[in-house]
């Protein structure tokens, strides 16, 4: 019997520790399955449809993210429908609050809006269709957005059909929602435009920032097919985006300083003309740009006066403006460097002024290297972005010394500088790497070519007029995107595109991939043009 015990105490001793042996608990493999819709209330693909409720029930809880900017409803509806709830449930319901056109097929594409309740699995691009009349319109358009000028396009491009019949006018898309609408959403570039009816219509594509179906030349960027295209077809159709140029307006100036206005404006203030009157006297004055906003200063020579009057004229704008006059301090004249300590062999030294220079007298200004030998120099400057610019053949390993005596620059209002004095190096052209670019199938020229960084900032370009191999010297070390422009109307920048004078865009070219110029490398690279 003892035996018996300790044999029996034993086994449940092992019993016990086997039972006791620690673990961890799962939970079962991770639920990577999107939701499925049993049944809708009425069907999918219903015809003869005249309910104003729509109930779509799915296998499992599901919540909705960002469905008012996911839902694209084709045609358009002018009271936007309600989907309900918005918290986790098995049923949808879909609460139409707009009078449905007859004889039409409406589709709602929820987009990547619908999600499982646990993991976020979404319901990738689920599309519920209807028709009004006795039958679904099957025909489908589709096509790629791109941008007419960067690289990567914008999301949630609408794509737009407008029906061309009788009352069909190019201003309609200022005015009117479009037949048929889809958009990319965050992630595509392509389009494709499904449940068509057959017809003639005008292919718009755009950027519509406040998702109202309507183009806004201030906010939007717009993107046109330039013929009319007819459903059915089969054309993949490619359309760039652009952002027009804005008729120049002035927003009334104010008084910024006891010597300068400030005027803000749309468009492009380059040579806007500006009179300031006292009386009947004209007044002197020179406009300058305010840097990284779209403003400009007017400088004016000093009068006395309560009010002044104001008129500014670009083109076929003009506007008169009153101007209350009070006292203020004025602006003192002052310099500053754009370049500080390294100056690149690439670039010419530049000094920003902070009043207008009227005159430079280059005897009292000296460039000199470190053995004190002089450099010889010129000078330009530029009024519109008060930049003093200079321009000397720069060698590797230098040091350069810049001196301006008192009186080598005058201002607008007579005052002179004080001496300055400038110090810069130069590094090795060893720290640099060099780009030799050909050319293949340009189709004509002259043309525009830019190296930009990751952040689409211009960091080299030249203008080429015939075929040659382009040099890129000393270029800084680091990845370049590399862009043709097609200049057509040869004024040496990047034209825009109009969508009233079915005007594209001047044609931009990218260069697949980046360059990788590293230090003290010779990079020799053929891209051939489409």
């Amino acid at each position: 019997m003892r035996l018996l015990v300790k044999i029996f105490v034993v086994f449940a001793l092992v019993v016990f520790a086997g039972c006791a042996k620690r673990g961890s608990i799962t939970g079962g493999t991770k639920d990577t399955l999107a939701p499925v819709l049993k049944v809708s209330f009425p069907k999918n693909y219903s015809t003869g449809f005249d309910k104003n409720e729509i109930k779509l029930v799915f296998d499992e809880y599901v919540k909705l993210k960002d469905v008012r900017k996911q839902l694209i409803v084709s045609p358009p509806m002018t009271n936007a429908p309600e989907v309900l709830p918005q918290t986790a449930s098995k049923t949808l319901t879909i609460k139409l609050k707009d009078t449905l056109l007859p004889n039409t097929t409406y589709s709602f594409n929820f987009g990547q809006s619908i999600q499982d309740n646990n993991e976020g699995n979404p319901y990738p691009q689920f599309k519920y269709v209807f028709s009004t009349g006795s039958y679904i319109d099957s025909l489908k358009l589709r096509g790629v957005v791109k941008d007419a000028y960067e690289k990567q396009p914008d999301n949630f491009v609408s794509v737009m059909l407008y029906e061309v019949d009788e009352k069909f006018n190019d201003s309609v898309i200022y005015k009117q929602n479009p037949r048929y609408v889809t958009n990319t959403l965050d992630s595509l570039t392509s389009f494709s435009l499904e449940n068509l009816k057959a017809g003639k219509y005008r292919l718009v594509a755009m950027k519509d920032v406040n998702a109202n179906f309507r183009f806004d030349p201030n906010t939007d960027k717009i993107g046109f097919q330039k013929d009319f295209i007819t459903i059915p077809n089969d054309t993949l159709y490619e359309i760039e985006l652009f952002k027009e140029a804005q008729t120049f307006k002035a927003i009334k100036p104010t008084i910024a300083s006891g010597n300068r206005l400030y005027m803000g404006y749309q468009g492009n203030a380059k040579d806007v003309n500006v009179v300031l009157k006292n009386g009947d006297d004209v007044i002197q004055t020179i406009v300058t740009n305010v840097p990284d906003k779209d403003s400009v200063n007017i400088w004016y020579a000093p009068v006395k006066a309560d009010s002044l009057k104001m008129s500014v004229a670009k083109g076929a704008y003009a506007e008169t403006f009153q101007l209350k006059f009070k006292a203020a301090k004025n602006d003192t004249l002052s310099f500053s460097p754009k370049q500080n300590g390294t100056l690149p062999l690439r670039e010419d030294f530049i000094v920003n002024a902070s009043r207008p220079i009227v005159k430079i007298d280059p005897t009292l200004i000296q460039v000199t290297k470190k053995d004190s030998s002089t450099v010889a120099f010129t000078t330009s400057y530029e009024v519109f972005d008060q930049q003093l610019k200079f321009k000397f053949e720069k060698e590797p390993l230098e040091k350069y010394k810049i001196v301006l005596m008192p009186g080598a620059l005058t201002d607008f209002y007579e005052k002179t500088n004080d001496t300055l004095k400038f110090e810069l190096t130069t590094k090795n052209t060893s720290d640099y790497g060099n780009l030799r670019l050909t050319l293949q199938n340009v189709r004509k020229y002259p043309i525009i070519i830019e190296l930009t960084d990751a952040k689409n900032q211009v960091l080299a370009s030249e203008y080429v007029t015939e075929s040659q191999v382009i040099l890129f010297d000393a270029l800084e070390p680091q990845k370049y995107t590399l862009r043709i422009i097609y200049d057509e109307n040869g004024n040496r920048e990047w034209d825009t595109g109009n969508y009233l004078e079915k005007r594209q865009s001047e044609e931009v070219i990218y260069f697949p991939g980046e360059l990788d110029v590293r230090a003290n490398w010779d990079v020799d690279q053929t891209f051939k043009l489409p």
